[in-house]
C-alpha cells in the first residue's frame, strides 16, 4: 500500500507542478515562463519525486512506464493495475486542484484546453494525427530507453533521477509544440477530464502512444544492452 499511495502523491506532483506551470505560470503578464520554463518544470517534478520517493515505488508516475519497467522484466505483473490506478488517481486529484486554483482568476476558461494534449486543431502547432502518433511512441520509447540504462545496475550509482528528469525536460523542449507534451497516459487524463469535449475524444492517442513506445524501449533495451546473468 505504501507503495501505491507513494505512486498516487508523486504523480500528483508531476501533473500539478508540470501543468500548473503550463496553466498558471507560462504566459502569465511580464514574468511568463514559456516553453523553456515548463519543460524544465515537467523535469524538475520528476526529478525531485526519483529522489523523494524512489526507493519506496521506483517512482513510475506513468502508466507507459510501469508497462515498459514490466515488459524489461524489472516490474512484476501483479502490481501493474494497482500501480496504474494510483497515477491516474493522483493525476485526477492534481487536476482538480489546479482547477480549483486556475477558476480563481477573472477569465479563467477551461474549455480552452488546461494544459491537455491535442493533435489537429488542438495541436499547439496544428501538427497532424500522424505527426502526433510518431512523436508520442518515439519520445516515449527514448524516455524508457533512458529510464532502463541510468537504473541498470552498471550505470553510476544514485545520477538515475538526474538523468531522467533532464530526459523528460528535453522531451518537452521537442513536442510541446506538436502535442502539448503527454508521453505519459495519467497526465494527460488529468487535465482532460477538466477540460472535456475535444480533449477527451483525442484522450486514446495519448494512451495509446506512450504505451507502445513504453515496451518498444523497453523491448530495445533489453534486447541491446541487458545485462548477461
Amino acid at each position: 500500500m505504501k507503495q501505491y499511495v507513494a505512486e498516487l502523491i508523486g504523480t500528483f506532483w508531476l501533473v500539478f507542478g508540470g501543468c500548473g506551470s503550463a496553466v498558471l505560470a507560462a504566459a502569465f503578464p511580464e514574468v511568463g515562463i514559456g516553453l523553456l520554463g515548463v519543460s524544465f518544470a515537467f523535469g524538475l517534478t520528476v526529478l525531485t519525486m526519483a529522489y523523494t520517493i524512489g526507493p519506496i515505488s521506483g517512482c513510475h508516475l506513468n502508466p507507459a512506464v510501469s508497462v515498459g519497467l514490466l515488459v524489461a522484466g524489472r516490474f512484476p505483473a501483479n502490481r501493474l493495475a494497482p500501480y496504474i490506478v494510483a497515477q491516474v488517481i493522483g493525476a485526477i486529484l492534481a487536476g482538480g486542484v489546479l482547477y480549483v486554483i486556475a477558476s480563481g482568476a477573472p477569465g479563467f476558461d477551461v474549455h480552452a484546453g488546461f494544459a491537455s494534449n491535442g493533435y489537429g486543431d488542438h495541436s499547439p502547432g496544428n501538427y497532424s494525427l500522424v505527426a502526433a502518433l510518431v512523436a508520442e511512441i518515439v519520445l516515449t520509447w527514448i524516455f524508457l530507453f533512458v529510464i532502463l540504462g541510468s537504473t541498470d545496475e552498471r550505470a553510476p550509482a544514485g545520477f538515475a533521477p538526474i538523468a531522467i528528469g533532464l530526459c523528460l525536460t528535453l522531451i518537452h523542449l521537442i513536442s510541446i509544440p506538436v502535442t502539448n507534451t503527454s508521453v505519459n497516459p495519467a497526465r494527460s487524463t488529468g487535465v482532460a477530464l477538466f477540460a472535456g469535449g475535444w480533449a477527451i475524444e483525442q484522450l486514446w492517442l495519448f494512451w495509446v502512444a506512450p504505451i507502445i513506445g513504453g515496451a518498444l524501449g523497453a523491448v530495445t533495451y533489453k534486447a541491446i544492452f541487458a545485462a548477461e546473468k
